[in-house]
């Protein structure tokens, strides 16, 4: 799958997820949000499908600001502020892509494409031990 490909599959799965808590009673529902839950070769359908009926926004919205910020160099603009930010897909793999946003009273920068731009990640992870220390000024007496 391409990183875009990566990005809808988490849409689909983040707008199933939503109408089938909140439709859980609509049978009608329920059948058409499993159709959705289909194998790699059907996510570009899948995601048209949704689409055409305004189901995504909410989920694209939320993803299009990323889980993690990363460190990788952004594009940049002179309208907008930007971060390179970064996803755990499905698959468990990482998908990054530039969020745009900022650029005042009328701009838009959510109508900017970032899906096409994503690109595949390597993310190492280590867990590390931090020592935090804390000093408070003891009266002279002591």
């Amino acid at each position: 799958m391409t990183p875009e490909q990566k990005i809808k599959h988490a849409i689909i799965i983040g707008v199933a997820e939503y109408y089938s808590e909140y439709y859980s009673d609509d049978k009608a529902v329920q059948e058409t949000i499993n159709s959705l839950l289909v194998d790699d070769a059907s996510i570009d359908e899948s995601y048209d499908f949704i689409c055409e009926k305004n189901m995504h926004w909410d989920v694209v919205y939320e993803i299009r600001e990323g889980q993690v910020e990363t460190e990788v160099p952004s594009e940049s603009s002179r309208h907008y502020e930007s971060k390179s930010v970064a996803m755990k897909m499905p698959d468990d793999t990482w998908v990054g892509w530039t969020y745009w946003y900022g650029g005042g009273k009328h701009a838009e920068p959510d109508e900017i494409d970032w899906m096409s731009k994503a690109y595949n990640l390597n993310c190492k992870e280590e867990e590390k031990v931090v020592i935090v220390r804390e000093f408070t000024k003891l009266d002279k007496t002591a």
